[in-house]
């Protein structure tokens, strides 16, 4: 344990804010007593790969032609909804309302309260004004327009999901920062005060404004710095009013627990779920469409309940697959699998219990793949035996 008492180097003091700041003292013997810390690191529930295979540097070549990224950002500008702010001010009808505000940054307005995931408004994902992946879409909204906001919920430290300036401009509006273990070093370096902080492990709760908010596992990784990776904790989260559940996925690469997950807290009325930023290359930390729909199927146990909302795609290029690729292939897995699926505009807000039907919206702005789009919505059965028999 005497890890814990190591004070942070004089260079801590250079480094750049966005950087954050490293754990220690309290918050630092609460991470070595973490049952999911081991050796000098947190660790994922079943082993992962957090590094670019060595494949990745062979296909380097190809991935940076520039027909290989032409299709990597829309060709046209991404459609917003018009209407987000006037829509949020009636109340949901149902109880529980979702808004998908682009990449993982979505506002949960649950039992009369407001819980906002991952909230990123930076125009990069960098710690960098100057460098680094770029929005392909404007916010939908500004981030102070957002008031009533109870909590904000992180589901790790990296940059598209944890970003300074975003977390700064909340500070004022009182909100409670729920993050898992470690998360609030980064916090309280930018200023957010110590009371207004709840730290979770895997598996522990907290209460916020009559709302249950758990940290869940995922397998993922973290950090910002140069060093320090594996130092703050990576989490899924459900929150529940005892009427509805959600469950936001944060990052993560496809494992048994979710299954798990679903027997100690669902089933879930709605499910945010990473399908965006895969890669061949890194398989373990990030699902495809088809394992984010395997990923909701084992929440719903095994069946098709509640709705799916796809997230971590269509705002920044963080992979080499086309920009319309996540969408694509969530509608096509989701229709294959039965499970409903939703695909609203950034900024589009609709109720779980009368989701509007998938659409792909994309293909209005995005480039058209060499084979064309598959037809949607996709024939019906006798329709495709009349198609195969001509």
């Amino acid at each position: 344990m005497t890890g814990a008492r190591r004070q942070p180097s004089h260079l801590v003091k250079l480094r750049p804010a966005p950087f954050g700041a490293d754990p220690a003292g309290a918050r630092l013997e609460r991470i070595l007593a973490s049952p999911n810390y081991a050796d000098g690191a947190f660790v994922n529930p079943v082993g992962a790969r957090t590094t670019p295979s060595g494949g990745m540097l062979k296909a380097l070549p190809a991935n940076l032609r520039k027909d290989a990224r032409l299709g990597r950002k829309p060709a046209r500008p991404v459609p917003l909804h018009p209407t987000t702010l006037a829509d949020l001010a009636k109340p949901p009808a149902s109880g529980l309302r979702l808004t998908w505000m682009g990449h993982s940054s979505v506002l949960a307005e649950i039992g009369g309260r407001r819980v906002l995931f991952d909230p990123v408004w930076g125009e990069r994902c960098s710690p960098f004004a100057f460098a680094g992946p770029k929005r392909v879409h404007p916010a939908p909204v500004p981030v102070e327009s957002l008031t009533g906001i109870d909590a904000v919920v992180i589901s790790h430290d990296h940059y598209d999901h944890l970003d300074m300036p975003t977390i700064i401009a909340l500070i004022r509006g009182g909100a409670v920062f729920v993050v898992p273990l470690g998360v609030g070093s980064h916090l309280e370096h930018w200023g957010v005060p110590a009371d207004r902080l709840r730290e979770l492990d895997w598996h522990e709760s907290t209460q916020v404004a009559g709302l249950t908010l758990t940290a869940t596992p995922a397998r993922h990784f973290c950090g910002r710095g140069l060093r320090g990776r594996q130092q703050t904790l990576w989490a899924s989260w459900v929150v529940t009013d005892d009427i509805h559940r959600i469950y936001h996925s944060g990052d993560t690469g496809y494992f048994p627990g979710f299954a798990d997950i679903a027997q100690l807290h669902g089933p879930f009325d709605a499910t945010m779920i990473q399908i965006g930023a895969y890669s061949e290359f890194w398989p373990d930390i990030h699902m495809t469409p088809a394992e984010g729909v395997r990923t909701h199927l084992d929440l719903s146990g095994g069946t098709s309940h509640g709705v799916m909302l796809p997230i971590h795609w269509g705002t920044f290029n963080l992979a080499p697959h086309a920009w319309s690729d996540p969408g694509e292939g969530t509608l096509d897995a989701a229709h294959r699998s039965g499970v409903q699926a939703v695909t609203p505009l950034v900024g589009q807000p609709f109720e779980p219990v009368t989701a509007p039907a998938a659409f792909p919206w994309w293909r209005e702005v995005a480039v058209t793949p060499e084979t064309g789009w598959t037809p949607w919505p996709p024939p019906a059965p006798a329709q495709r035996d009349q198609v195969a028999d001509a």
